[in-house]
């Protein structure tokens, strides 16, 4: 089931940060927020928003070249942020671990379209799209969620 997308006017990074942190707030094990858009538009900015919200880490780096960053949840739970932009074919993905992180962890993915056969089911769609001077978070939610974004 896919409902409507639910839309956040971005005007700078500081508004992606928040939107982020925000977000942050509602997810749990088992979360999965694919994070679509062009380079430049604010992905690992959003994701840094949720890192610190559920984390505590303020500078998180991208994993554009390590793939993947590991993080503790401040409530002891673990969060997985990815960046699959260096990926070139889906069998390298299992290396990566991202079928136990999908079960265990928030997962956070940049890039999903690499994913291939291993997309998820459940999962929030985030797309950053320009909306002339400003830019747009579209998230649409893929399967069962429930009320969980009425609060984000």
């Amino acid at each position: 089931m896919t409902a409507p997308p639910i839309s956040f006017p971005l005007p700078d990074a500081a508004a992606t940060e928040r939107l982020g942190a925000r977000l942050g707030t509602v997810l749990k094990p088992g979360d999965i927020v694919l994070l679509h858009g062009d380079l430049g538009m604010g992905k690992t900015t959003l994701a840094r928003g949720m890192i610190a919200a559920l984390c505590g880490v303020t500078d998180a780096p991208s994993p554009t070249y390590t793939l993947v960053q590991s993080y503790d949840t401040e409530s002891g739970d673990w969060l997985l942020h990815a960046d699959l932009y260096r990926i070139e074919d889906e069998s390298e993905l299992e290396e990566l671990g991202l079928d136990d992180a999908f079960e265990d962890a928030i997962c956070l993915i940049e890039w999903p379209d690499r994913l291939g056969r291993y997309l998820p089911g459940r999962r929030l769609d985030l797309h950053l799209v320009q909306d002339g001077p400003q830019r747009i978070a579209q998230i649409s939610p893929v399967g069962e969620w429930g009320d969980a974004l009425t609060h984000v």
